[in-house]
């Protein structure tokens, strides 16, 4: 190994180190509970060491953001080459959005705080970027099935419909559902006992409403997810039951 490399990856090994000691910091006490003097005190770096990778707590937020992010992207990716219809195959994505919600619980907590804008302002360009090339790739990847799944006429969209609402009505529909989840603590005082299982539902709703074939009608969806679960997601599956 060069010199360089022996660098690069002692530099990425900082780095982890540092984030590993932030996550569950800023999951304990939130914005701020994350304090660069206790990760100083924590860590066997000074201040400026960690100053020199993170310019501020607003950079490890964001950094400790795009992690699970493309962890997500990995997952979406993974799901995407599932064999069988467009509709079971949009089955495995929604498959692999739910079990990362249940892997990374406190995603949304991490991603809800850096969208504000006091704290979003304070970030780099750099992290930013990548950040949202993370999402555009998801989303790329959901709007691929969408397109396969015209070119097969198992979508038929009307004259003013786009691949893109398909894709944003899916997102919004993800991301608020389980945003919810992640963050409410009073689902069940509203008659909400499985909120997994019924966001399930309102997205089978959905993709029949617009009548994506083969409809829940005729195939069993929450069969689908199970067996997508164990085939794709086996891994997944051992880590969430530990």
């Amino acid at each position: 190994m060069s010199t360089r490399e022996r660098k690069q990856r002692e530099i990425q090994e900082r780095e982890a180190k540092i984030l590993e000691c932030a996550r569950p910091m800023f999951i304990e006490g939130g914005y701020n509970g994350l304090n660069m003097d206790r990760l100083t005190s924590m860590l066997e770096y000074s201040k400026g060491t960690i100053y020199n990778h993170f310019s501020c707590k607003e950079e490890i937020i964001i950094t400790l953001a795009i992690q699970t992010l493309e962890k997500r992207l990995a997952m979406f990716e993974k799901a995407s080459l599932y064999q069988g219809t467009s509709r079971e195959r949009i089955t495995a994505i929604g498959t692999a959005a739910e079990l990362f919600v249940k892997l990374y619980p406190d995603h949304f907590r991490v991603e809800q705080t850096i969208r504000l804008d006091s704290i979003w302002e304070k970030t780099s360009e750099e992290r930013r970027k990548i950040m949202a090339n993370c999402e555009h790739r998801c989303m790329g990847v959901v709007g691929g099935i969408v397109r396969d799944a015209i070119a097969r006429d198992e979508l038929v969209l009307g004259d003013h419909a786009t691949p893109e609402e398909i894709v944003f009505g899916l997102w919004s529909l993800s991301f608020g559902g389980y945003s919810i989840i992640a963050t409410s603590n009073s689902l069940d005082e509203i008659g909400i006992s499985a909120p997994f299982e019924m966001l399930r539902r309102n997205f089978n709703r959905f993709l029949d409403g617009i009548d994506w074939q083969p409809l829940s009608s005729i195939v069993d969806y929450d069969a689908v997810f199970d067996r997508v679960s164990e085939e794709v997601f086996g891994n997944e599956l051992q880590q969430i039951s530990v």
